[in-house]
């Protein structure tokens, strides 16, 4: 079983900036669509970046500008770096390995204002 384990996570205030790491071990890393998703309490786990083998992403319109996903497959990590942080990105912040079916156990960002 492949378990991401996220890191980077921790307190910023408004207009800050924070990378996140999620480190998968596994040869299907590099096969893989890597997701980071998010959730604040009482809302729903959204999609908030995600990045294909290929290297084609997405990001979700409320992040667009400001947060960037990336993957080091040497490494079998993926990255999400968080510019210009709101108080409203203030979730816990999931690693997705897509290959693998599997979640990571989450690491907590808050911004405050």
């Amino acid at each position: 079983q492949v378990q991401p384990a996220e890191s980077g996570g921790g307190m910023v205030e408004a207009g800050g900036s924070l990378r996140l790491s999620c480190a998968a071990s596994g040869r299907i890393f590099s096969i893989s669509t890597m997701g980071w998703f998010r959730q604040a309490p009482g809302k729903q786990r959204e999609l908030v970046a995600s990045i294909t083998s290929g290297g084609t992403t997405y990001y979700a319109d409320s992040v667009k500008g400001r947060f960037t996903i990336s993957r080091d497959n040497a490494k079998s990590t993926v990255y999400l770096q968080m510019n210009s942080l709101k108080p409203e990105d203030t979730a816990v912040y999931y690693c997705r390995h897509y290959a693998a079916n599997s979640w990571g156990q989450g690491t907590q960002v808050t911004v405050s204002s």
